[in-house]
């Protein structure tokens, strides 16, 4: 499948809605942001360039609500969401 984002040739920025829950939003000062990214980057790339210095290792994220490594590239994903610890009982 091509992506949507080519054209002729060039492939334009495609963009990714980033919602932060929580304690992320509190760090962050921010619950939703939309980011130009492209399809391999990884959400650890993306946080490290909206959110320079912020540590992710206490949170995991979802791509597009499905769990996923920090690692994993995004694709044609709209959707990054992080997800902070929860305690509860």
């Amino acid at each position: 499948m091509v992506a949507a984002n080519v054209i002729r040739g060039y492939i334009a920025p495609m963009q990714v809605n980033v919602l932060a829950f929580a304690q992320s939003r509190d760090l962050l000062g921010w619950s939703e942001r939309v980011v130009e990214c492209s399809p391999e980057e990884t959400p650890r790339a993306v946080l490290a360039r909206v959110a320079p210095g912020l540590h992710v290792d206490t949170m995991r994220v979802a791509i597009d609500q499905e769990y996923q490594a920090w690692d994993t590239p995004i694709g044609a994903a709209s959707e990054i969401a992080l997800i902070p610890p929860v305690s509860g009982g």
